[in-house]
């Protein structure tokens, strides 16, 4: 097999070593090992080390993010490729980490690993932004449910009448009980807008036994939540200082149905603006695992299901996706529907997914807003199939059709 790299290093890292193997063709030694620590001196050393071998290339596994510190001490010096850890998997029964290191470099050295994106340190930053973000509103749900569990054990069935206890109206009956206040028709007077109406049915949801210990989980959980909603406030800031400079790829993807802002923030942060790292928008579906696996054995196809990916911009693409799906003339909408009577409603929306990522691609790399194909885009595809599939539908229902076109 031909040796692409005559002189390339592979890396096995992990929390508190760094286990490296230098492979050089031309060398006495065809592979030198040692090992480092994974402190900054110690990084610095097997920088040193690397470069007294000549070496171009270094390739490292994606281990959790403890590659990332490696990875940005030695991207100035060498030529870096990270691997995904499922491709490059050792014979069984033979796995230590020097084993690991020399057959990563041996990869390496016949150009059998595939590059993994990482994206540049500021669609990194803004990546973790927006990570954040989600995180922090996945907590505030979970304590907003906790507060309805309070409630409940208390017999206070306020989660039942209105559609969400931290609303304005939900907020200052739950300030109103921490503070003692137990007559349910004083609670139910804190009711806004269009509470009000719902005013006899807030007294008897509100008539419960609310004891100091209730009061007390109530406090906690609240003030927990206010501490979230005011860093949630600052992540904001953060992440609309970090799009400034590339703030038109929102713009543009905000044109697309589906896409809310918050949806076009993660778009940005997980695929970057950029779109030459993938060579087409097949790849970048790939990518996402937006698309059926290859799985084939004797000529049979065994599974068509999506492939497992990382799951922040999928999840995301799936919430955009039905709410495209719920828009009225539009093209994804008729997709979704199209779909979902032959193939069921899970892979009908992964389809929808997937034509937003597409559109995302093209939109990114030409710098062009979304033209929507329209809601009768399949009609005017397959004019007379649609034709003919009416007029057998309406001689199953008994009628004769003859067809005649208009001038």
């Amino acid at each position: 097999m031909q040796v692409l790299y005559p002189r390339c290093a592979g890396l096995d890292v992990h929390k508190d070593t760094v286990v490296a193997c230098v492979r050089c063709v031309t060398a006495s030694k065809a592979h030198e090992v040692r090992t480092f620590g994974t402190t900054t001196r110690e990084l610095l050393e097997l920088s040193d080390w690397l470069e007294s071998f000549g070496c171009t290339h270094v390739a490292m596994e994606a281990t959790g993010v403890y590659w990332k510190p490696v990875w940005h001490l030695l991207e100035a010096q060498f030529e870096l490729v990270l691997a995904n850890a499922q491709h490059i998997r050792n014979v069984p029964g033979r796995k230590t980490d020097v084993n690991d290191a020399m057959w990563v470099a041996d990869l390496l050295a016949h150009g059998l690993i595939r590059n993994s994106f990482v994206p540049p340190a500021q669609i990194q930053e803004l990546r973790d932004l927006t990570r954040t973000r989600k995180q922090l509103v996945r907590e505030i749900s979970q304590h907003s449910l906790r507060i309805q569990k309070v409630l409940e054990t208390a017999n206070i069935k306020v989660a039942s009448v209105l559609s969400d206890v931290l609303c304005l109206s939900g907020r200052a009956m739950l300030a109103a009980i921490i503070d003692g206040e137990d007559d349910p028709e004083r609670l139910a007077d804190l009711a806004k807008g269009k509470a009000r109406n719902k005013r006899a049915e807030l007294i008897e949801a509100l008539r419960g036994h609310m004891t100091a210990h209730h009061r007390t989980l109530l406090k906690l959980h609240l003030d927990l939540i206010a501490a979230l909603e005011t860093a949630l406030e600052q992540v904001d800031a953060a992440v609309g200082k970090a799009l400034a400079p590339i703030s038109y790829a929102v713009d543009l993807l905000k044109t697309i149905p589906g896409i809310s802002d918050v949806v076009a923030h993660v778009i940005v942060a997980e695929i970057g603006a950029d779109m030459s790292r993938f060579p087409t928008a097949g790849h970048l579906v790939s990518w996402a695992g937006l698309c059926p696996r290859n799985d084939e054995s004797a000529g049979k196809r065994r599974s068509t299901r999506v492939r497992k990916s990382g799951t922040w911009l999928k999840t995301t693409l799936v919430t955009a996706a039905w709410a495209a799906a719920r828009k009225k003339d539009c093209y994804l909408r008729s997709q979704f529907l199209r779909l979902k009577a032959r193939r069921g409603p899970k892979k009908a929306i992964l389809a929808v997914a997937a034509s937003i990522l597409t559109a995302a691609y093209y939109m990114l790399r030409d710098g062009v807003e979304y033209r929507d194909l329209g809601h009768d885009h399949f009609d005017r595809l397959d004019k007379t199939k649609v034709i003919n599939r009416l007029v057998r539908r309406l001689g199953q229902l008994g009628c004769e059709v003859q067809i005649k076109h208009a001038a």
